[in-house]
């Protein structure tokens, strides 16, 4: 919940499959949510696939085309071995466009993010959510992407948080979870947390709670500036990260 320049934190829910995904994006609104997975793909690997299509279009596309994740990692190999070395992999220009650099959408190996693609956006559009800048939908359930990688590297530099139990992750999260509560974020925002809270989302080594709030965050921003911070000319298949 937002109030002026504080955002509480009144609870965390976790999804443990992709059917209690798709019911909370039922769900009816008003809301707004930040979720951390690609909305778009490379414009010159999209062209080649759907030439011409927007968000909608590209993904009904690639559905016709790749019925699993795995088809579409299959269908991203063949159309990257094609190309020049340096050259496959590509980024949209939303990528590059803040501190942090994001991972291409059409990786699938390491940090599967072409996965996240494939099966999240998919999703988004069958829910009927309206994607500002890409797809018009149901207005009450506005969905933006975000990348809370960027709002850490803000917070900690190039200090690792994630993905470890060690005594350096956990402080790393500690200190994350203090920058935020004390508003130390260059929109101003600070983050209310319950003492529970607050050792709930430091104690996941994991680190999707604290990327969760910190997507909280990127949308509570995004819900104060006109049109979320988007640029006008978003590119309807590439999309864009909110804050970039």
């Amino acid at each position: 919940m937002l109030a002026g320049t504080r955002v509480s934190l009144h609870g965390l829910e976790e999804l443990p499959d992709f059917a209690a995904f798709e019911a909370l994006l039922r769900s009816p609104g008003p809301w707004l949510g930040a979720f951390d997975f690609p909305f778009g793909l490379p414009r010159p690997f999209a062209d080649d696939v759907a030439p011409g299509a927007d968000a909608a279009g590209l993904m009904a596309a690639l559905q016709a085309r790749c019925a699993r994740r795995i088809d579409f990692r299959a269908l991203v190999d063949r159309w990257g071995n094609a190309r020049p070395a340096g050259q496959r992999l590509l980024h949209r220009r939303t990528d590059g466009a803040g501190a942090v650099s994001s991972t291409s959408p059409l990786q699938t190996r390491y940090v599967p993010v072409g996965f996240m693609y494939f099966e999240g956006m998919a999703r988004l559009l069958a829910a009927g959510v309206h994607l500002p800048g890409l797809h018009e939908g149901d207005r009450a359930r506005i969905a933006l992407e975000a990348y809370p990688g960027r709002l850490a590297g803000e917070l900690l530099g190039r200090r690792s948080y994630k993905n470890g139990a060690d005594d350096a992750r956990l402080i790393a999260r500690r200190d994350l979870l203090t920058a935020l509560e004390l508003g130390r974020v260059a929109c101003g925002l600070r983050v209310k947390l319950s003492p529970a809270q607050h050792d709930a989302v430091a104690a996941d080594a994991q680190g999707d709670r604290i990327d969760a709030l910190l997507c909280l965050v990127q949308a509570a921003q995004a819900s104060r500036t006109p049109n979320y911070g988007l640029p006008n000319d978003v590119d309807p298949v590439e999309g864009w990260i909110v804050g970039a």
